[in-house]
C-alpha cells in the first residue's frame, strides 16, 4: 500500500502528542504525507514545547493543547490515538458516534506495511525480549524494524523503510494489543511473556480486562501463525483462552534454553527472555548458531537492569523501566542482595507490595523516593529515609556503598509526580551516576 496516497489529504486528529518521540514523529509523518492535522493534548503548548518545536514550521498542522474539545473529533477521516487515552473517554466515544476511524499507530503501521509482524507483548520482558529478536534477525541479516512501544520511534515513520523482504518486531503494551483488537488484527508470531497485576488505576482493578486486552495479541490469529507463551503466564492464558486460540501454540520456560550459553546480562529472569526469543527464531527458521552469537553478544535495553559504571569497586544498575514490585524483586534475584543498596519508591498503581516489602531486609541498605506509592509502605520502613529529589538520594546510595556493593536503582513504582515519566527518572539517574 503506498502510505503516502492512503493520508493525504486526510483530516486527521491526533490526540496525545507526549514528549517521548513517538507522537511528534508520527505528527511529523502525517504532515509530511500532505494530511491535514489537529494535534491536540492535555498537556499545556509549555510542556510540550520541545515536542511543538519540531512541527511548528507544518501549515497543515493546528494545535489543541492543555484541553480536548469535542469539534476535533467530529467531521475527522480519522482518529489517531495515543497510549493510555481512557476506555470511556468521552472524546473517543464522539469519535465513535460520529463513525470515525480510531487508530493507533502500530496496527496502523502493521496494516500499510503488508509485511510480517512479530508482536512482543507482557507484564514484564516484552522490551528484552523485542530487542533481543531484533538483535538475531540482524545477524541472520533478515531486513527487520523494530518498533511498537519503543522509546524514540514513531511507527508511521518506519514506513519510510518499508519493503517486502523486511519483517518488523513490535514490542505491544495493553493499548497498543487493544488497538489491534479494535481492527480485529494480530501478529503474525505473537510472543505473551509473563503476566503480572500491572495498570490496576487505568483498568479500575479489574485484572481481566487488563489481560483481555493484552490477549488481543493473539485472538485474531490463524492457524498459520504462531503464538509463544511464556511458562509464567501460559496457563492463566491457555485456561482462559484456549478455545478461542487457533494458532501453534509453544510453551517455552527457562529450561528450554541451553545451559551451555552464557548471556551478558545478568538474572534468571533475562535468561527466561532469550528462551523465548530462541523459541521464537526456531519458528523463523533461524540457525541456532546464529541465536546464540546473536543472544550471547547482546548488551540488553537502556534502564533495564543496565550496567552504567562500576565506581571504587562498585557496580550501579539502572533499572528504571521496573514500574512493579514483581519488576524489583527480578533485579534483587539477579544481584547479591546482601551487597545491595536500592533507591526505589515512586507513584503508586494500586498494586501489592508485600512480597517485596518481606525482601527489603535482606538488602544492605534501601532509600525511597517519596510518592503516593511510598507513602503505602512507609510505615513498614520505619528506619528508612525518603527524599523529595534524586540527586540527595543518589548521594546516599554512595555514602553506604563499598567496594564489592552494587547500587540499583529500581523503584518497583510509576515515575509520575518528580520525574515527566519513567525514561525522564532513568536519564536523570544515569546523568547523576556520570557526573559523580
Amino acid at each position: 500500500m503506498d502510505a503516502h496516497a492512503f493520508f493525504r489529504g486526510k483530516r486527521i486528529t491526533v490526540m496525545g502528542l507526549g514528549l517521548l518521540g513517538r507522537g511528534v514523529g508520527d505528527a511529523q509523518y502525517l504532515a509530511e504525507c500532505g494530511a491535514e492535522l489537529i494535534v491536540t493534548d492535555l498537556k499545556t503548548h509549555g510542556e510540550l514545547a520541545s515536542s511543538v518545536a519540531r512541527l511548528e514550521s507544518f501549515p497543515n498542522i493546528k494545535f489543541v493543547l492543555g484541553e480536548h474539545r469535542l469539534e476535533d473529533f467530529r467531521g475527522r477521516d480519522l482518529l489517531l490515538k495515543a497510549a493510555g487515552v481512557p476506555l470511556d473517554s468521552p472524546y473517543v466515544a464522539e469519535a465513535k458516534k460520529n463513525d470515525i476511524p480510531i487508530r493507533m499507530s502500530a496496527d496502523l503501521f502493521a496494516e500499510i506495511s503488508g509485511i510480517p509482524i512479530i508482536g512482543v507483548t507482557g507484564t514484564r520482558g516484552k522490551s528484552t525480549v523485542a530487542h533481543m529478536l531484533h538483535a538475531v534477525l540482524t545477524e541472520a541479516r533478515v531486513p527487520v524494524l523494530l518498533g511498537g512501544n519503543v522509546r524514540g520511534v514513531s511507527n508511521l515513520t518506519l514506513l519510510s523503510n518499508v519493503t517486502p523482504f523486511h519483517t518488523a518486531v513490535l514490542e505491544l503494551d495493553s493499548w497498543q494489543c487493544h488497538g489491534f483488537g479494535e481492527v480485529g488484527m494480530s501478529p503474525h508470531i505473537a510472543v505473551f511473556t509473563t503476566f503480572y497485576p500491572d495498570h490496576l488505576n487505568y483498568y479500575k482493578n479489574n485484572l481481566d480486562a487488563y489481560l483481555a486486552d493484552k490477549a488481543n495479541i493473539f485472538l485474531h490469529q490463524t492457524p498459520k501463525d504462531t503464538l509463544v507463551l511464556g511458562a509464567q503466564c501460559a496457563p492463566r492464558i491457555i485456561d482462559k483462552y484456549g478455545d478461542n486460540i487457533v494458532s501453534k501454540v509453544l510453551v517455552i520456560d527457562t529450561l528450554k534454553f541451553p545451559d551451555t550459553w552464557t548471556l551478558r546480562i545478568p538474572g534468571m529472569h533475562n535468561r527466561y527472555a532469550a528462551a523465548l526469543a530462541l523459541a521464537t527464531a526456531r519458528a523463523l527458521e533461524i540457525p541456532d548458531a546464529v541465536s546464540r552469537y546473536a543472544l550471547e553478544s547482546f548488551k540488553g535495553v537502556p534502564g533495564r537492569l543496565e550496567l552504567l559504571a562500576e565506581k571504587d569497586g562498585v557496580k550501579i544498575y539502572n533499572d528504571t523501566t521496573a514500574t512493579t514490585p514483581e519488576a524489583t524483586l527480578a533485579a534483587l534475584s539477579a544481584l547479591d542482595t546482601a551487597h545491595t543498596i536500592l533507591i526505589m519508591g515512586g507513584t503508586s498503581k494500586g498494586l501489592d507490595m508485600s512480597a517485596l516489602v518481606l525482601k527489603l531486609p535482606e538488602v544492605k541498605h534501601v532509600i525511597l523516593l517519596a510518592g503516593s506509592g511510598t507513602d503505602r509502605i512507609r510505615e513498614e520502613l520505619p528506619n528508612v529515609h525518603v527524599y523529595d529529589a534524586l540527586p540527595p538520594a543518589v548521594a546516599n546510595a554512595f555514602a553506604h556503598a563499598s567496594t564489592g556493593d552494587t547500587i540499583l536503582f529500581s523503584p518497583a513504582f510509576s515515575s509520575f509526580g518528580m520525574f515527566e515519566n519513567e525514561f525522564d527518572r532513568g536519564d536523570q539517574f544515569t546523568t547523576l551516576v556520570r557526573n559523580r
